[in-house]
């Protein structure tokens, strides 16, 4: 069993977002475990990391068992769970929502929201339980968990769950000093911005190009919430391409 009293689950960390954070948690000490279906870019990102105090594990957080293997192998590698940042997510295709199939709901609400309440259940397990107790969940919302995108139903209903979900953590889990946040992000630039930055349908019927920003500095601001002391939190976070018409949405 290797000691280590920083040890962080990412999921989704083989590419965007999910890279940039465990990067950023990796250069701040972290040990991270790089959680996500496909283990070729978990492992550049293991690589961007330096692969030292990283460890790959293959994990579907749409399946239970998945799920449980992922946190149990790493609690038998590194006998505690310090962080987990539930990131993994996915949107459907952008069309109306009488259009949309129930394969295609279901996909969105069984990873985004399924997904990341599985990964708490089991992080709060551990954490309870662990010497010293505690630890510190944190949850990838999005713009779309305040106002949505036209055309997102799935996605904008699953990040306005994920908000419930961050209130109901931090409260329930006040008690075993485990603290839970929120990041809700606007357009960092990644493989799922690429539209927007081709143009993107607006609320008024446009088609506009949108700015975005680095994804590391999201990965920066995941850092820094997670390196607060457990009896401080920051409950909610927005992190947005300051010239993004979000503002202009609501």
């Amino acid at each position: 069993m290797i000691q280590n009293h920083k040890i962080a689950i990412v999921t989704g960390a083989g590419t965007g977002i999910g890279r940039a954070v465990a990067t950023a948690l990796h250069a701040e000490g972290w040990t991270i475990i790089l959680a996500g279906r496909r283990v070729e870019q978990l492992i550049e990102t293991a690589n961007a990391c330096g692969v030292e105090r990283t460890k790959v594990i293959s994990a579907d957080i749409n399946i239970p068992s998945n799920v449980k293997n992922l946190f149990s192998e790493t609690v038998k590698s590194f006998g505690r769970l310090d962080l987990l940042f539930n990131n993994a997510g996915v949107a459907a295709p952008a069309k109306p929502m009488e259009e949309l199939t129930l394969e295609e709901w279901q996909l969105v609400i069984n990873t985004n929201l399924t997904g990341s309440f599985l990964c708490a259940q089991e992080a709060i397990r551990i954490m309870k339980h662990q010497k010293p107790m505690g630890g510190r969940i944190i949850n990838n919302g999005s713009i779309s968990a305040h106002v949505p995108r036209p055309h997102s139903a799935p996605y904008t209903a699953s990040k306005h769950a994920i908000t419930g979900l961050t209130k109901s953590i931090s409260l329930d889990c006040r008690a075993y000093n485990i603290t839970c946040g929120q990041i809700d992000i606007g357009n960092a630039s990644s493989a799922m911005t690429k539209s927007m930055e081709a143009g993107i349908l607006q609320a008024d019927g446009s088609q506009r190009v949108e700015p975005t920003m680095n994804v590391m500095d999201v990965g920066r601001t995941v850092a820094y919430m997670a390196s607060l002391p457990l009896d401080t939190n920051v409950p909610f976070l927005t992190i947005m391409a300051n010239q993004m018409p979000y503002m202009g949405r609501g």
